[in-house]
């Protein structure tokens, strides 16, 4: 893996010392932001750090394995990589540079309908690709994008459901922030998307809602239209109210992710963590939850599986190690986590992440 000069990471924080070092400032804010005040931003981690696992000892646990099922397929931990737009902003590898990696470590890559790279090429690296769509205003042009990504070859279709508008970001407000030209939404029809280009002062990219390509008024009529014209395992990203994860299902979903787009959209909800175990409650066991906002290491994950996911989905630190190393360096961030993960579950006293499941947690001062 070749890298900035350094000591060589030890954990998936030092990939963000490093990537801050190689980063343009405002992509880096970009990155790194949240939404408002970032009060949601700061309490996905404090809500995380609060979390305390309770270990179960005498297990005669050494090595645990990590093998897990998610959506009915087997991946070797129970990570996914999540799905997050523009990934040549940070790398010129982009894409398919993350899948690689994921595909290497053997979990999901969630591809994002505004992804820089076409989903035929994501595909092409022999991931397990999950699409992450937004909803768009022509309905049949989601009808064409359903047909395009299964043909593809994805193994799912995310829904993300907590972007009605862009959430209003006072760093790239700032900075007016926007793309550069060469970068394109290579999975949007006519592969153009003219707001993110703009950088109008005061005004976010993508946020002025009449002119979007995507539609701000979403629906659970529109979900049960999807779940029964796809016939991919239907995933809701998005999720913080167990209300919603409970129509989630009834609508046709198989898995809900429960997430506040890592505090990037309304500012001031709680932390995804704070709200899984009352979303796990709700749905019981007629779906698979999932989490993410703020995962930054194995002991995150296993905090996350005491509190009753399946599963984590991981973020920023997956930009981090790509801007900073490409393919190279974002496996060795999977290898890291995985590292991390096993020597959680063994300290836990659990032989996989079934048995982590089944741990308490307490609150932690």
């Amino acid at each position: 893996m070749e890298i900035t000069p350094g000591p060589a990471p030890v954990c998936l924080a030092d990939f963000a010392t490093l990537a801050r070092t190689v980063l343009p400032p405002h992509v880096w804010d970009y990155l790194d932001g949240g939404s408002g005040a970032e009060v949601t931003l700061s309490a996905n981690r404090r809500a995380l750090d609060r979390v305390g696992v309770l270990p179960r000892v005498l297990t005669g646990v050494t090595t645990p394995r990590l093998r897990t099922r998610l959506l009915g397929r087997e991946y070797a931990m129970p990570v996914g990589v999540a799905p997050m737009a523009y990934q040549r902003l940070v790398h010129p590898d982009g894409e398919p540079a993350l899948a690689a990696a994921a595909r290497a470590a053997e979990v999901p890559y969630l591809a994002s309908i505004l992804g820089s790279t076409p989903i035929e090429q994501v595909t092409a690296t022999g991931a397990d690709v999950w699409f992450q769509l937004y909803w768009l205003r022509d309905r049949s042009l989601v009808a064409d994008l359903l047909a395009r990504v299964r043909a593809a070859g994805c193994r799912a279709l995310v829904v993300t459901v907590d972007v009605p508008v862009l959430g209003r970001r006072l760093r790239d407000l700032r900075n007016t922030f926007r793309l550069p030209p060469e970068l394109v939404p290579a999975n949007l029809p006519g592969g153009r998307d003219d707001l993110a280009h703009g950088g109008t002062p005061g005004v976010t990219p993508l946020s002025t809602p009449h002119d979007s390509p995507f539609a701000p008024a979403l629906s659970w009529a529109d979900l049960r239209w999807l779940g029964e014209r796809c016939d991919l395992p239907l995933v809701v990203k998005g999720i913080l109210d167990p209300a919603d994860a409970v129509r989630a299902v009834e609508a046709g979903a198989q898995a809900v992710v429960v997430s506040n787009h890592g505090g990037r959209q309304l500012d001031g909800v709680p932390a995804s963590a704070t709200m899984l175990p009352e979303v796990v409650t709700a749905v019981g066991d007629r779906c698979e939850v999932l989490l993410d906002s703020g995962i930054r290491g194995g002991v995150d994950v296993l905090r996350a599986l005491a509190m009753g996911a399946y599963g984590v989905l991981v973020g920023r630190p997956m930009l981090w190690a790509l801007a900073v190393g490409g393919q190279p360096a974002a496996s060795t961030a999977l290898a890291l986590l995985a590292d991390e993960l096993r020597d959680a579950l063994a300290l836990a006293g659990c032989a996989d992440p079934v048995a982590a499941r089944a741990l308490r947690t307490v609150p932690v001062d």
